[in-house]
């Protein structure tokens, strides 16, 4: 997907399949975020997220709220690793769903059988799965930087290549909400359904990108606002 999208897709979608290549990304992307907060780097790093992420909400972090913080520290590992093994695969699993449907009332397709629509929804998910495999590569990119930076997140962000604009006002907060690889993964399920649909990128892309952006806005005013920004 990374080097050649479309022809990518093109061979995914006559023939959908998504297991192998779902297993791999999460496998890929659970040991390198399990591995990073094993060290005592990505700890510290983890807990000084936890910390920053509350105060950003406006929450005032007293001597207990730092020991009980500290207390789930050793267990992020495992967390991590959960989230990425049980929760991407649900959220694939939903997102295609959701975007067959949005996908087949926008093209204006006919009501079809059940099998069609199922055969619809895998090729949905195929796309989506393959998407995904830059969340891999992302993993073992973000891992040795975090690592370097003694920080987690908001390493592959927008917001990390404009440091000038400090971190607690609102542009960004907006910027730091943005993550280059979600929006390389937008373009290519836009690509994806364009190709499956057999219509134009832009106006998937745009709706995309519409979501995702009124999301990260929303994300940034509330925490500028209970920042008190």
């Amino acid at each position: 997907m990374a080097r050649s999208p479309r022809a990518t897709v093109k061979s995914v979608v006559r023939n959908p399949r998504s297991l192998d290549l779902g297993l791999l990304i999460v496998a890929i992307s659970a040991v390198c975020s399990a591995g990073f907060l094993m060290t005592r780097v990505g700890q510290l790093a983890a807990l000084d997220q936890q910390v920053r992420q509350l105060e950003s909400f406006g929450v005032a972090i007293t001597d207990d709220t730092y020991k009980q913080l500290r207390d789930v520290v050793p267990y992020r590992p495992a967390i991590s690793a959960a989230v990425i093994l049980i929760g991407w695969p649900i959220l694939w699993a939903v997102g295609a769903r959701f975007l067959a449907a949005v996908g087949d009332r926008i093209a204006g397709l006919p009501r079809r059988s059940e099998e069609d629509r199922a055969r619809r929804r895998a090729q949905v998910l195929t796309v989506v799965v393959h998407a995904s495999a830059i969340f891999a590569l992302r993993a073992i990119i973000a891992a040795p930087v975090n690592y370097a930076r003694e920080s987690l997140g908001g390493a592959m962000s927008l917001g990390s290549l404009m440091p000038a604009l400090g971190d607690s006002t609102f542009p960004a907060r907006l910027l730091g909400a943005v993550d280059l690889f979600v929006v390389w993964w937008l373009v290519l399920i836009a690509l994806g359904l364009s190709i499956l649909y057999q219509t134009r990128t832009l106006p998937i892309a745009r709706w995309l990108f519409g979501a995702y952006a009124g999301g990260a806005a929303a994300l940034a005013l509330t925490q500028a606002l209970r920042g008190g920004v």
